[in-house]
């Protein structure tokens, strides 16, 4: 999952970094929308890979994220369910299509998340919340953009449960959400 990175920042990994959040019949606002468009650039600004949920029949705040990261120049990576690599990405914005042949609500988002050094949510459905999920399970880092609605505000700063295998970090923007991950990932990293 890690590959070496052309980026200037003092990581020398270019790690894979999943962005999850909810689908447009949600009703998230362009606030919102702006948020994970956000994080998608400066994921790529910092020399990383944008991996999401590619949807197949809607816009979503992942699919926002990947668009920002071509805005800046970045690599993104859609996992789609089901056969086929059409998907809800009219201007082009996904680099590397994977369809999983798996159904929406479990072995997509398994093949999705499994495929990341680290996740970032904003807001976040159902299928956010099974994304979480499997982090948790994976322990693969997490961190959710609290303000942004959904499961990120409902779980940032918690545990799943009881066993507290990893806490939901808490970042208040697009900003401080990529530079907490990228600390953790740094220093998990640097522990192995």
């Amino acid at each position: 999952m890690v590959m070496k990175s052309k980026s200037k920042k003092k990581t020398c990994l270019r790690y894979q970094i999943g962005v999850m959040g909810s689908a447009a019949d949600t009703n998230y606002s362009k606030k919102v929308e702006k948020i994970a468009e956000e994080v998608g650039m400066l994921i790529a600004r910092n020399g990383h890979i944008t991996f999401y949920g590619a949807e197949k029949d809607s816009d979503s705040l992942s699919t926002a994220a990947a668009r920002g990261a071509k805005k800046a120049g970045g690599m993104t990576v859609g996992v789609t369910y089901e056969n086929g690599k059409k998907i809800w990405d009219k201007n082009g914005n996904t680099d590397v299509i994977i369809a999983s042949g798996l159904g929406r609500g479990g072995g997509r988002e398994y093949v999705l998340v499994n495929s990341c050094d680290g996740i970032i949510t904003v807001s976040g459905g159902s299928g956010t919340l099974n994304e979480i999920a499997v982090a948790y399970q994976l322990n693969i880092p997490i961190v959710a953009v609290k303000g942004s609605g959904g499961w990120s505000d409902r779980l940032a700063g918690e545990h799943l449960d009881s066993r507290k295998r990893l806490r939901i970090v808490s970042a208040k923007n697009s900003k401080e959400a990529v530079k907490k991950l990228l600390d953790i990932l740094e220093k998990k990293h640097l522990n192995s």
